[in-house]
């Protein structure tokens, strides 16, 4: 398959099955790749704006971040030991330390779109209805771990949550309910925040790939244009 077959291929795949239609309207090879690579921002843009805001973890239960495994499997003793209230400040608390972690996301991910390769669209259009999600994650939970771990801990400070968690984890331990390296939570946080953000974009891909039209940018709308030409 060469280059310029696998572009097409791929615009079958996220768009109708009319993407032979680009090459009809005189649409070349660097403009479809544009709109594929608008497309693929447009989904992480999106994510990032909804999740990176108030109440974007917080009031999405898709999303919301529990407390560490440990701590959860105890939480019905906690609230029935009278520790409720501890645990909803921890998890309110959490779910702000993501909010303020995910505008950082914004920036590499485009850039991981805009560097999208023929062979990389080649790889998305064989994996099925997720696989440009899998593709960003593959190429930036890495990055994104490193940056928004510093955020996390310095929410985390101002919120004064590692104080909650621990004030939480050692009744947890006190009770044998939690182990004590268990309480640890900078990294629950971010790793829940990374899963959160990567599931949205998982959405957003597969809510293009269903409805096309509502693609936005010129080129994409250019190439959409055509195909319904």
């Amino acid at each position: 398959m060469d280059r310029r077959t696998a572009t097409l291929s791929f615009l079958a795949a996220v768009l109708p099955d009319r993407a032979a239609a680009t090459t009809r309207a005189g649409l070349g090879e660097a403009e479809t790749a544009a709109a594929l690579k608008e497309l693929l921002s447009q989904g992480a843009s999106s994510a990032v704006d909804a999740l990176g805001r108030a109440d974007g973890f917080l009031g999405n239960p898709k999303v919301r971040i529990p407390p560490p495994d440990g701590l959860r499997r105890a939480e019905r003793l906690l609230r029935a030991a009278g520790a409720g209230a501890q645990v909803d400040e921890l998890v309110v608390a959490m779910n702000r330390a993501a909010e303020a972690a995910v505008p950082e996301a914004g920036g590499l991910l485009v850039d991981a779109a805009r560097a999208l390769t023929f062979d990389d669209a080649r790889a998305i259009l064989e994996g099925g209805d997720d696989a440009a999600t899998r593709w960003f994650r593959e190429r930036t939970a890495d990055g994104l771990a490193a940056r928004f771990q510093p955020i996390v801990r310095r929410e985390t400070e101002r919120l004064k949550l590692v104080q909650r968690y621990d004030r939480l984890a050692a009744d947890a331990v006190r009770m044998r309910l939690v182990r004590q390296e268990d309480a640890t939570l900078d990294r629950h946080v971010t790793r829940k925040a990374l899963d959160g953000l990567y599931a949205t974009i998982a959405d957003a891909e597969r809510a293009i790939r269903r409805d096309p039209a509502a693609a936005a940018g010129r080129s994409a709308r250019r190439v959409l244009a055509a195909m319904r030409g």
